[in-house]
């Protein structure tokens, strides 16, 4: 068998374009939707009221099929219609959740002992949360950004089907044409970009934790 047949070198070109193509839009939603979501993670925990109503949401997002919710997606303006855009705010979307969750896991975890020692010491509730709880929170806060971004790289591949490009354009390509070769090519590299996120992001979150410990 000829080296160059091997068919993760025969589409190496294709697979490194689609590969940017995927890293773009999975760092791109998994950006916007932690800058959203942390923050929203945070408000759950000083407004009661809201914590019901906002994780119900979140939990429906996630239930959405992922091909129906590119699909409804199409006919909205501004975000929706086909390619990229209305492929990121998809992603963003089913984001949410873990990020919201274990922000709110994070924060409500760290020990009402040492918020007492906090206010004792004259601390504010803004001074607190920033120097208290979220980095002691910090390591369950990475967690859920390790879940959605693993979530999103597997998700980002189906966003082919709407031209948002990525991985899964080499194994739609597959599957219509019957090639398995096709199909391995863009299913590996979705692999083994999962692999690497989780453990960078599992490394980051135990350095964390241990940090958060001394």
């Amino acid at each position: 068998m000829n080296f160059n047949d091997f068919f993760l070198i025969k589409y190496a070109p294709e697979i490194l374009q689609h590969t940017w193509e995927h890293l773009l839009l999975v760092a791109s939603s998994i950006g916007i939707a932690t800058l959203i979501g942390i923050p929203l993670g945070i408000l759950i925990t000083r407004r009661k009221n809201l914590r019901q109503p906002i994780l119900i949401i979140a939990n429906i997002l996630q239930t959405i099929p992922s091909l129906a919710l590119f699909g409804l997606l199409i006919p909205v303006p501004v975000i929706g219609g086909i390619g990229a855009t209305p492929a990121i705010f998809s992603l963003i979307l089913y984001s949410f959740l873990p990020i919201i969750r274990n922000t709110y896991t994070g924060i409500t975890g760290v020990d009402p002992a040492i918020r007492e020692a906090g206010r004792g010491m004259g601390m504010t509730d803004k001074q607190l949360l920033l120097q208290v709880e979220i980095p002691l929170a910090m390591g369950v806060i990475l967690a859920g950004v390790r879940v959605a971004t693993v979530i999103g790289i597997g998700i980002a591949t189906i966003a082919a089907a709407i031209g948002a490009g990525g991985l899964g354009e080499l194994i739609f390509r597959g599957i219509s044409a019957v090639n398995n070769q096709l199909i391995l090519a863009g299913a590996i590299p979705a692999a083994v970009i999962a692999l690497v996120a989780d453990w960078a992001i599992g490394w980051m979150e135990q350095r964390l934790a241990v940090k958060g410990k001394s």
